[in-house]
């Protein structure tokens, strides 16, 4: 019976999280150019979101790292907002080629997304990003530097790749899980977490991934946001977000933005 609820709240869990109609609603309305672009690589061919800004000057690039239910609608409407910023946000769907008949993230029945991302082969999503990452560098409206951000699963996927990618101005966290202790020395740019206070799963590997990252000599600047539950990115922007998530969520959107804007 245990195993059954489980499965049922998880099940409600990822139908709450694909019911996106007011993301998609919001992306919509963007004046903001978008397009799918193919990456290709090692065989691979990676369908990825690009945003660009309204700028008359070459800006920033900003990789995406989605959720672990794959690319939804909130990640395309966020990889917008990051291009409201002033930022080009470049957003891969690592489940390209993974689903049926050779599908990606959209191609997936409900909630299965989130399964096939679980079981995603760490090395393939690193070269799928940096793949991403190439193609960004290459963009001739960039001005030549580059961020990661990722949320819940792609925010610890944002903090492994610190420590594949040398060439990062910075790596954005949010409420991911840190990479091991031994891989830290790898990296070169600063990393800022930003957590959610109910999210013990993620909550507890905080203080290991402090002092490890301390003891490396690396930058590692984490916020926790009170009240906040994992997710809250995506949840404080819904239509029925509680104040502890839509408070946690424009605190940390209002911190990161200042984080970017001091890199420029």
């Amino acid at each position: 019976m245990k195993r059954i609820f489980i499965a049922m709240a998880l099940l409600g869990m990822a139908q709450t999280v694909l019911a996106q109609d007011w993301a998609r609603d919001k992306l919509a309305k963007s004046p903001r150019h978008q397009e799918w672009v193919t990456v290709k690589h090692e065989g691979r061919s990676v369908e990825t979101f690009v945003v660009y800004p309204e700028s008359r000057d070459k800006t920033p690039v900003v990789l995406v790292i989605h959720e672990i239910f794959g690319m939804t609608d909130w990640v395309q409407d966020l990889a917008d907002q990051v291009a409201a910023a002033g930022y080009i946000a470049v957003a891969p769907d690592l489940l390209s080629g993974m689903g049926p008949n050779g599908g990606r993230s959209s191609s997936f029945p409900e909630g299965k997304a989130t399964e096939a991302v679980s079981h995603l082969n760490p090395d393939q999503v690193t070269a799928d990003l940096n793949a991403a990452a190439d193609y960004a560098n290459k963009i001739p409206a960039s001005n030549g530097k580059l961020y990661v951000v990722g949320f819940c699963w792609g925010g610890g996927q944002s903090f492994r790749f610190a420590t594949n990618r040398s060439d990062l101005s910075a790596a954005f966290v949010f409420y991911g899980a840190p990479p091991d202790k031994d891989a830290m020395g790898r990296i070169n740019a600063p990393v800022y977490g930003f957590f959610a206070g109910n999210d013990a799963r993620i909550g507890a590997m905080l203080p290991d991934a402090i002092a490890n990252m301390k003891a490396a000599g690396k930058t590692f600047e984490p916020v926790t946001y009170d009240g906040a539950g994992h997710g809250f990115m995506r949840a404080g922007e819904a239509p029925d977000a509680s104040d502890a998530n839509k408070k946690a969520r424009n605190e940390a959107w209002q911190r990161w933005k200042s984080l970017l804007a001091k890199g420029q």
